[in-house]
């Protein structure tokens, strides 16, 4: 639900048809990502804060500098904060803006993935490790090797194999690595450097996990995601093409890469046939919530596939203030994805 309708909005009428409800209310939290380990929920979300940063297209007012994890002991358990996990003045070469984690589990140990701006202003991604799936993480002393941008997805394949996918344009700054270097003209406009309309859209990014999962096994590559006709979407699609919040999921054999189609707010999905794709393009999974943002995943609980997601209606669509929250989704017979509608209807 774009900012420019916030103003007109009743937010108690709102909150009465939102299909679900924040998770926690204590502290403002989005980008949720949700994993079962051991028989229980436990989500890795964003931090949100009131800095003071004026609103901007660069994402500025989003200065999140820490990270809580929230578990469950089921879908409908109370959630619960397990406090700071992990602090930006923790990581050695991040300076600021800890956005949407992710984390996994291999061998008993316990991994954070997570964005931040280096003291150069440029995004890179990093690792924290720790003996529980609550932390505390420590990091490592240097982010990723090659690692850009932002959003990172790491995905655990029936073979054992870890996959990480990443990316977001604007203030994610996944543009302005188009010709494999980051450029930093033009730094206070969010579409430079970005495709013409009629040119492909600029991809996200996989790389497979080197078996201690602190480094990519080989440089990053595009994710292509198709057309029904097998043609790739172009940069002026922005009611499919990809802006940000990658995520994969795997349901009956196929692969189901998500990801949020950021200025026009839905969340879509697309189906391959393996972790690198292509994928193709198969419909929306969420219709647009209130406030700018849409980030979500998507987690199997108890044979039950649910969408962990946010909104601003707690902050009464305060664009930087967001909260996490979880629906139930459904597959037809073919596989598709039912649609939500985050507000029933009046």
């Amino acid at each position: 639900m774009p900012e420019d309708s916030i103003e007109h909005i009743d937010f108690e009428d709102l909150n009465n048809r939102a299909i679900s409800q924040p998770l926690v209310k204590h502290i403002y939290t989005a980008d949720p990502s949700a994993h079962v380990f051991d028989g229980k929920i436990y989500i890795y979300p964003s931090h949100d804060v009131d800095a003071g940063e004026a609103f901007d297209d660069l994402g500025s007012h989003f200065a999140m500098e820490d990270y809580h994890v929230i578990s469950m002991d089921s879908v409908d358990a109370e959630a619960k904060d397990h406090g700071v996990a992990l602090h930006v003045n923790q990581v050695p070469w991040a300076d600021k803006q800890m956005w949407a984690p992710d984390a996994n589990e291999k061998d008993g140990k316990y991994y954070l993935f997570f964005p931040a701006k280096d003291h150069d202003g440029i995004f890179r991604i990093g690792v924290a490790i720790g003996k529980s799936p609550i932390g505390p993480f420590k990091p490592q002393n240097e982010p990723i090797k090659d690692s850009f941008s932002i959003d990172p997805a790491v995905f655990k394949d029936d073979d054992g194999s870890y996959y990480m996918y990443f990316g977001g344009i604007w203030g994610g700054q996944l543009q302005r690595w188009r010709e494999g270097k980051f450029n930093a003209s033009e730094p206070e406009s969010p579409v430079a450097h970005l495709p013409e309309d009629n040119e492909p859209a600029l991809c996200p990014k996989i790389a497979k996990m080197t078996d201690d999962l602190l480094e990519f096994a080989h440089e990053a590559k595009d994710v292509f995601i198709l057309d029904e006709n097998g043609h790739q979407l172009l940069n002026g699609d922005n009611d499919r093409r990809f802006f940000e919040a990658a995520w994969m999921h795997k349901y009956n054999g196929k692969y189901y890469f998500s990801y949020s189609t950021g200025d026009t707010h839905f969340i879509c999905y697309a189906i391959g046939d393996n972790p690198y794709g292509p994928f193709t393009y198969a419909g929306r999974i969420l219709e647009p919530v209130v406030g700018w943002t849409s980030h979500h995943s998507i987690c199997e609980v108890d044979s039950k596939w649910y969408l962990f997601y946010h909104d601003s209606s707690l902050s009464a669509g305060v664009t930087h203030l967001r909260s996490i929250k979880v629906a139930e989704i459904t597959y037809d017979a073919d596989g598709k994805i039912k649609t939500l509608v985050p507000y029933k209807k009046k």
